[in-house]
C-alpha cells in the first residue's frame, strides 16, 4: 500500500501546544513522524539580552505557562550567583515548598489531559482538575496572581508568606495524600488507559541516554538521575526522598513515574514544612540593578524541572545579561517522539506524544 501523509496541526488540540506532525502511515500504521515548530517563536533569550535583570522573570514565566514558577526561580537563581547574592534560609525552604507544589499542579495537569486524550477517561480529568485547582488557590494566595506569579526576588521572595501557610500547606498535604490514592483505581485498573499505554511508545535506556532526555522520560527507562539527588540545591540535602524508576520506558512507566513523583514531592513538602520556622523571614531584596560588576565570567543554574533538566547559561554584565542560553528539557524530549512512534497505530501517535508532557511555550522559545 503507498504511504499516505496526514498533516495534523498546528492547532489540534491533541498536541498540547501549536505543534505540527507531518505523519507518514501504511493503512493505519505510522512509518515515519516529523515535528515542525516554529509557531510560537518570540526570541526569548534575546529579548532578556536586552533588558535588566529583574524586568526577564515574567519572560521566564512565559516559557513554560504549566509550571511558571520553576523557570521564575531557576532564572533568578543564576541571577543572584551573578551577584554573589546568598538566599536566606527561610527562604530556601519556602522555595522549596513552592516549587514541589508546582510540580505537583504541573504533574496534575499533564495527567489530565493525557487521561482525556486517551478518551473514556473523564472522571481522572476532572479528578485532577479539581486537585490542580485547590494547589493554584494555594500558590495564588502566596503570590497574588493565579498563573504568573513572578514572586522570586534575589535573596528570597516578593512578599511574606501568608500566616497561616504552614496550616494551610500541612491541611493541603493531608487531602492530596489521600486523593492522589485513588488515581489507580480509575487508570491502572482500566483497560483502556492500560491498552492504551502499556507497552506503547517503549524507550530503551540506551536510546534515553543517548537522546539525552531527562526528567520522568529518562527515569521510566530506567536511569535514576535527578538534579535534586545529583546536585542538591537549597535544603534537598536534608530531606529524604526516593526517585521513582522504571524499567520498561513506555508510556505507561512515564504515568507512573510522574505518579509516584507527586508522592514523594508531598513527603519533601511535609518534611520542609518541619524545617520552616512559624516567623519567617523570605522576603528578598526589591528589584534594582546590579550596580558592581557580576563577579563570575560565566553561570551555569541547573534545576530539576517538572518536565526534566533545565539549564539557565550566562554571561553577566553589570546590569543586564549580555548573552542567555536556555537549555529546555522538553525541547529535548521532543526529539525521541519520531523514533518512539515507528510502526505504531495512528491513534497511538497521541498518547505517546502526551506521555513525554510537551509544553510549546519552552520548546519554540
Amino acid at each position: 500500500m503507498a504511504l499516505v501523509r496526514i498533516n495534523v496541526g498546528p492547532v489540534h488540540p491533541s498536541t498540547h501546544g501549536v505543534l505540527r506532525l507531518v505523519v507518514d502511515v501504511d493503512g493505519d500504521t505510522v512509518k515515519n513522524v516529523e515535528c515542525h515548530i516554529g509557531f510560537l517563536h518570540r526570541g526569548v533569550e534575546k529579548l532578556c539580552e536586552t533588558r535588566m535583570y529583574m524586568q526577564n522573570p515574567s519572560y521566564m514565566e512565559k516559557l513554560d505557562y504549566i509550571a511558571p514558577l520553576s523557570w521564575d526561580e531557576m532564572y533568578v537563581s543564576a541571577v543572584e550567583q551573578a551577584m554573589g547574592a546568598e538566599v536566606k534560609q527561610d527562604a530556601q525552604y519556602a522555595r522549596m515548598i513552592l516549587l514541589e507544589f508546582q510540580r505537583i499542579a504541573s504533574h496534575l495537569l499533564w495527567l489530565g489531559t493525557l487521561a482525556n486524550d486517551l478518551g473514556q477517561m473523564f472522571t481522572a480529568f476532572m479528578w485532577a482538575f479539581r486537585d490542580r485547582a485547590k494547589v493554584i488557590k494555594l500558590l495564588e494566595d502566596v503570590a497574588g496572581s493565579r498563573m504568573f506569579y513572578v514572586n522570586v526576588r534575589i535573596g528570597g521572595l516578593y512578599m511574606p508568606l501568608p500566616k497561616d501557610f504552614k496550616e494551610r500547606s500541612y491541611a493541603l498535604v493531608d487531602y492530596l495524600e489521600g486523593a492522589l490514592r485513588e488515581y489507580p483505581e480509575v487508570l491502572d485498573d482500566n483497560e483502556v488507559f492500560m491498552e492504551r499505554t502499556r507497552g506503547v511508545g517503549a524507550l530503551s535506556r540506551e536510546d534515553a541516554i543517548n537522546y539525552g532526555v531527562s526528567g520522568p522520560v529518562l527515569r521510566a527507562s530506567g536511569v535514576a538521575e535527578d538534579v535534586r539527588k545529583s546536585q542538591p540545591y537549597y535544603a534537598y540535602g536534608k530531606v529524604n526522598f526516593e526517585l521513582p524508576v522504571m524499567r520498561k520506558g513506555d508510556s505507561f512507566d512515564r504515568y507512573r513515574v510522574r505518579y509516584e513523583e507527586m508522592l514523594q514531592s508531598l513527603s519533601i513538602i511535609r518534611q520542609t514544612l518541619a524545617l520552616l520556622p512559624d516567623e519567617s523571614d523570605v522576603v528578598g531584596q526589591p528589584i534594582k540593578l546590579i550596580g558592581q560588576q557580576a563577579k563570575p565570567d560565566t553561570v551555569i543554574t541547573r534545576r530539576e524541572l517538572p518536565r526534566g533538566e533545565g539549564i539557565v547559561y550566562m554571561i553577566p554584565e553589570k546590569q543586564r545579561p549580555y548573552r542567555i542560553s536556555l537549555r529546555s528539557p522538553t525541547f529535548i524530549n521532543l526529539a525521541v517522539l519520531q523514533k518512539l512512534c515507528e510502526d505504531v497505530k495512528f491513534a497511538d501517535v497521541f498518547a505517546i506524544m502526551g506521555s513525554l508532557d510537551l509544553v510549546l511555550g519552552e520548546i519554540d522559545r
